[in-house]
Parts: C-alpha cells; sequence; structure tokens
C-alpha cells in the first residue's frame, strides 16, 4: 500500500482554505476515486491528471486509487487541485519522495500534455497558505510573479508536471520551449486568467495616458467638489444636463487619488484575480480601479453573486478606487439601494447555496443624474415638457437613505462659450498634490487610530476627541432643527469641513470651511463660500 499527502487552497471569494490532498494505492482493480466534495470541474481532473502523468514520461499506477480532499466538509471546486492531486499519486506511487511533497503548497491546472496552466486566484491562495504557517509554493510558470508578491513565501514556478518530477526527485530538470503565439492570437496560456464580460476597469490601460483634469472646461464648483471627494473620500452626486461634463469630471477622479498602500494593493489585486480582471501583465495593483456598469446591471453584477458560488460584483472591483454609476435614477431601486449596506461597512457579504462570501468593498461612490427624464430642464432655451410629478418622481428613484450617505451633492452647469476657449484649468497632478497634502494632515491627526481619511471617522469621536471652535457649527445646527439636516447628515458635514479645512492648511474648520461644507451638501449656496480656490 502506497500515500503521500500535499496541500493546495479552496479559495471562497478572497478567503482561502488549506486543502490536503491525499492519495492512497491499494491493490485491486484499477480505478481512480476522487472524494471530498469536489464540483464538476475538479472531478473532471481525474482524466485531466491520468493523461498529464503518462504524457510526462511517468507511469501511470495500475491499482485502486482514491484521492481524498481534506477537509471533506468544504466544497471545493475548479482546476486549481490538478497539480497537487497528480504529484499525490506520483508520491503514493513512490516516483517522487512522498516527504518532498508533505509540506509543499500547490496551485495550478494541467493539461493534458503535462503544461501547467495559470489559473485564477494565485494571490489570495497564496496569501491563506502564509497565513496557515506554509512557506513553499509551486505554482504555474505565469502566475509567479502574482504569488511573489506575499512576503515570506518561497515560490517555485514551473512550466509543465515533467520539470516539477525533476525537481522533486532531484533529476536534471528538462527544458520546456513554450511556443510564442501567431502574431495578432491572443496566448492560449493565459485564457484561464480572464473572464469574458467580467467587467471593471482602471480608467486607463497600461501605457495609456490617463485622463486629465485640464482637459474639462469651467465647471469650477464640481472641480472643487471633485477635490473635495478624493482628499476625504467623501461620496458625490453630480446632477446636470447631458453634455455639461458628468462623465468628464468623474473619469478623471481616479487620477487625484493617492497611489495605493502596499496592503492596498494586495486587496485590490486580490479581488481582481478572483475575479479574472487583473490586466495581463501587471501581476500588483499599485492605482486606484475604477468601475463603472452599465444602468442595466443585475444585482449579481453589482454587488456580486450568481450560481453556485457567488463572485465578485462591481462593488468589489472598485475597493479602493472610484464606483461611477451613470445614468443612476436608471439603474433599479433595488439596486441602488443593495448599495446602502456596504457604504457603511466597507464590505459585502453574499449569501449563495453555494456558500457564503466575504468581499471587501470600500469604494469612493460617484453618481451622475440629469435633472429631468428629458434632461433639458434648467437649459437655456430647454423646451423640456417633463411635468412637475415626473421630475419628482425620477430624481425619488434616488431614495432618501441611499442619499443621505452621500456626501457631496453638485450641480454641473452647462459651459459658457467663454470657457472653452479660455485659459487651461489646473491639471490632476497639480490637484493630486494637494489632494496628497491634505491626506497627510488627516493621517497625522489620526495617528494611533484605525482611520486614515475623514469619511471613515465616527461623527462622536470628531465632536468630542477633535472639537470645533465655539460657533463653527451653528449654521448646520439650525438646518438640522429645521429639518434639513439629519444626525448622519449632520456628521457628515463635519467630515466634510474637516476635509475643506485640511485642504485649506487649517488646524481645526472655521465657519467658511462648515459653510462651504454645507453648500456641498445641500446644493444650497451659502453667502460665505467663495467663488473660487481654497483660503
Amino acid at each position: 500500500m502506497g500515500f503521500a499527502r500535499t496541500c493546495s487552497v479552496a479559495l471562497t471569494g478572497v478567503d482561502g482554505v488549506v486543502v490536503e490532498v491525499q492519495a492512497d494505492l491499494e491493490p485491486g482493480v484499477a480505478a481512480f476515486t476522487l472524494v471530498g466534495l469536489p464540483d464538476k470541474s475538479l472531478s473532471e481532473s481525474r482524466d485531466r491528471v491520468r493523461a498529464a502523468v503518462v504524457n510526462s514520461g511517468a507511469d501511470w499506477p495500475q491499482k485502486k486509487l482514491t484521492v481524498g480532499l481534506s477537509p471533506a466538509s468544504v466544497p471545493k471546486g475548479g482546476s486549481g487541485f490538478d497539480l497537487a492531486v497528480a504529484c499525490a499519486v506520483l508520491g503514493a506511487a513512490e516516483r517522487i519522495d512522498p516527504r518532498a511533497i508533505a509540506d509543499l503548497m500547490m496551485i495550478g491546472e494541467l493539461g493534458l500534455d503535462g503544461r501547467v496552466r495559470p489559473v485564477r486566484g494565485i494571490l489570495p491562495a497564496v496569501l491563506a497558505a502564509a497565513d496557515a504557517g506554509y512557506r513553499q509554493v509551486v505554482v504555474p510558470e505565469r502566475t509567479a510573479a502574482e504569488a511573489a508578491l506575499v512576503p515570506g513565501v518561497s515560490v517555485l514556478g514551473v512550466r509543465s508536471l515533467r520539470q516539477l518530477i525533476a525537481v522533486l526527485a532531484d533529476e536534471p530538470v528538462p527544458e520546456e520551449d513554450e511556443e510564442p503565439p501567431g502574431e495578432g492570437r491572443p496566448d492560449p496560456m493565459l485564457a484561464g486568467l480572464a473572464v469574458p464580460g467580467a467587467g471593471g476597469g482602471f480608467g486607463a490601460r497600461p501605457g495609456e495616458r490617463p485622463p486629465d483634469l485640464a482637459e474639462v472646461a469651467g465647471q469650477a464648483r464640481a472641480r472643487r467638489a471633485l477635490e473635495v471627494a478624493a482628499a476625504g473620500r467623501h461620496h458625490l452626486l453630480f446632477v446636470g444636463s447631458p453634455g455639461a461634463g458628468k462623465t468628464m469630471l468623474a473619469e478623471r477622479l481616479p487620477g487625484l487619488l493617492p497611489p495605493l498602500t502596499p496592503q492596498e494593493s494586495l486587496e485590490v489585486t486580490a479581488v481582481h484575480s478572483v475575479a479574472g480582471t487583473l490586466p495581463a501583465g501587471q501581476p500588483l495593483i499599485d492605482r486606484a480601479p475604477y468601475c463603472a456598469p452599465h444602468h442595466s446591471a443585475s444585482m449579481p453584477a453589482l454587488i456580486g453573486g450568481g450560481s453556485g458560488l457567488p463572485r465578485p460584483g462591481a462593488v468589489s472591483l472598485a475597493h479602493n478606487g472610484v464606483l461611477f454609476l451613470d445614468e443612476a435614477p436608471e439603474f433599479s431601486g433595488r439596486v441602488l439601494d443593495a448599495l446602502r449596506q456596504p457604504l457603511e461597512s466597507g464590505h459585502v457579504v453574499v449569501a449563495r447555496t453555494g456558500g457564503v462570501m466575504r468581499l471587501p468593498a470600500a469604494f469612493l461612490l460617484t453618481l451622475a443624474a440629469n435633472p429631468c427624464p428629458c434632461g433639458r430642464r434648467g437649459m437655456t432655451g430647454d423646451g423640456c415638457d417633463c411635468p412637475p410629478r415626473a421630475v419628482k418622481r425620477y430624481l425619488g428613484r434616488l431614495s432618501g437613505p441611499l442619499m443621505d450617505r452621500v456626501d457631496l451633492r453638485v450641480a454641473v452647469e452647462p459651459v459658457a462659450r467663454a470657457e472653452l476657449t479660455g485659459p487651461p484649468a489646473e491639471s490632476t497632478a497639480d490637484v493630486a498634490a494637494r489632494v496628497r497634502l491634505a491626506r497627510e494632515r488627516a493621517a497625522a491627526r489620526y495617528t494611533g487610530t484605525p482611520w486614515r481619511t475623514n469619511s471613515e471617522v465616527p461623527g462622536h469621536e470628531l465632536r468630542t476627541r477633535w472639537s470645533m471652535p465655539p460657533g463653527a457649527l451653528a449654521e448646520a445646527e439650525r438646518d438640522m432643527e429645521r429639518g434639513l439636516l439629519t444626525a448622519r447628515g449632520l456628521d457628515r458635514v463635519l467630515r466634510v469641513a474637516w476635509t475643506i479645512a485640511d485642504l485649506a492648511g487649517h488646524p481645526r474648520p472655521d465657519v467658511g470651511d462648515v459653510a462651504q461644507a454645507l453648500e456641498l451638501r445641500t446644493g444650497v449656496r451659502r453667502g460665505s463660500v467663495p467663488a473660487g480656490g481654497w483660503t
């Protein structure tokens, strides 16, 4: 009787569970049994592994073979277990030393010819292995750079099962020449890393010039709101007629955000690796993602889900970045209201029959809406014939509880001809520099706390630990007494006021900072608000 074991990882979202892959050989009629709650794609590994082993020059054991995946109570799926199953079988057959694979973590799909093909979710799988104490992992060569992002883990990237057998048996490693794809044709070895139609985006593709804020003419108030949103991670709503520049402004918001920290980069990369949206040749995402789903997006597409085991939605693909919903009132009301929970908690929990998935979803929400169903309301010579009830019903699709979580609400006015021919406005680099300084001031203030930006700080903490000057909140408190602000709204005005103070370099928000925050919150212009710039 022969027995061997090695390890792999079962993923649920971006969380991984270490799975022990055991192989047992006994005398009897040749058969291959796979147990341990495998799904259809994993059950098919029996044929893939047998063909890969034979085509790699090894003998397939002609005995009763049982492969167990433990813990057996955890559902397992995908083709990433192929490599571990093959090595466990070869260890039980004593083609390789069972002791050499006992402490190895193996992740990868096998082709029938023995090539090791990449799979999605390598980064979160290796993170789970590292958390469980494993320090040596074997992955496909194409994903070795992604696996190497995890500190303290030794990564071996292999092209074929034949190479891995040679390494484990201490034999000369054969060369595996890889045929490049034909000109203009996709690389078939990378096919498993991308999911067709998975969505997601990064504003500009690698190598492309990102959109610049200097290209936006006019819109001084909208640009100021964009700067505040980036500095404090405040959610934002643009309301304006078609062609006023709402989408242009939103597309330039990711460029104002600071580069991701190493921890944020790992979180974002893990989500996109699982979702199959990781850019080719970019193992680590180091800039804020930008996701702009169409208004016909379903609940699973936006929040996450699907049949069987849930998959990440747009809110998770926009983690640590920007989620832009253009034509927001055209989205389903149920879909929009589902945003309320991740907006508060920074994560989303999706329960399906295939399992429960918890994914990060700390995104900066940007909404854009027309002023009425036809979009011409308020324009010069508009010709809008939308009745008041239709306008109210249209904008009412953005529910009160959702809008109460949106800090900044800005009317985007049509651009005048003089603004189109005027001098160029500030560039993204200039505004991003101010945003970075404001973020640094906030981070210094919150040293020793779990918060880094103003939008994260609970209102109670801001009121008690970082008090305002006497009378600074008087106008906001009067709006609350008149019912124009809720208690949550008052807290959000306070957070925006701190962001405005950080941008202006004030040690504490003053009356003018609070007035600007109130204007951005309510859309009502206050007399003390300057026409442009920070004072």
